[in-house]
């Protein structure tokens, strides 16, 4: 996993290079970041460099607020929430229930991005803040694909440290002068802590044996899922 600095875009990083079974993860082939619209002329440049697919995970709402205007690589739009993000504070929801809840109503959209990341193609993977609905994505194609446990919890982990502080500051304040008796809101927009993903992903395998079994699930292939593991891990160079 590599922090990528992209003028006017938070949150980016390559996930390649962490361990997977038969090798590691192929580095360059999935990115992931916060939205787009805040990136600069050398930013766009950076962008349309390294990808060639750029999957929004926002609603029709977002997007409209905070339109992403780089030309060049193909752009899919995929709102994972059926429903207003607000809706999540409105109800005090908290990171588990919300994760449970892209799982049991969003499962043939997830499946949809993850078959985009199976193309093989340099695909950039952004929602909002790119902790959320990008975690849920990333980690579950990872997992499919054999990545390493601990590293896909990690990779999860480190986004709130990725996070502008000046946004996670003024969002902090503005929830708790609002919103005083929500639980849940301030790490609802600001954390990402390694044991929700855990969580996460014993959850999966509670329910449905393993990720693979969770998208089989929703509709991908044996052979699908073959070509995204195949999409994501290299195996070690040989040795001469």
């Amino acid at each position: 996993m590599t922090i990528l600095d992209i003028e006017g875009v938070a949150n980016v990083r390559d996930v390649g290079g962490m361990p997977a079974a038969g090798g590691r993860i192929r580095p360059g082939v999935l990115l992931r970041s916060g939205q787009l619209s805040g990136a600069t002329a050398a930013g766009a440049a950076a962008v349309r460099a390294s990808v060639r697919h750029i999957v929004d995970l926002r609603d029709g709402e977002e997007v409209a607020a905070e339109p992403t205007e780089i030309e060049g690589p193909d752009t899919t739009h995929l709102p994972l929430f059926l429903g207003s993000v607000r809706s999540f504070f409105e109800t005090d929801t908290s990171l588990d229930e919300m994760y449970l809840h892209l799982l049991e109503e969003s499962g043939e959209r997830l499946v949809e991005a993850i078959r985009i990341i199976a193309a093989g193609e340099q695909t950039l993977v952004h929602c909002t803040v790119g902790k959320d609905r990008t975690g849920v994505t990333v980690a579950l194609a990872l997992a499919a694909a054999g990545a390493d446990r601990e590293a896909v919890i990690a990779d999860y982990a480190i986004t709130e440290s990725q996070l502008p502080e000046e946004r996670s500051r003024r969002i902090t304040e503005y929830l708790r002068t609002h919103h005083p008796e929500a639980k849940n809101a301030i790490a609802l927009a600001t954390k990402s802590p390694a044991p929700v993903m855990r969580d996460f992903l014993a959850q999966v395998d509670e329910r449905w044996g393993s990720a693979d079994g969770y998208l089989r699930s929703q509709g991908m292939t044996a052979e699908e899922l073959d070509v995204l593991r195949s999409a994501l891990v290299e195996a070690p160079a040989e040795r001469p």
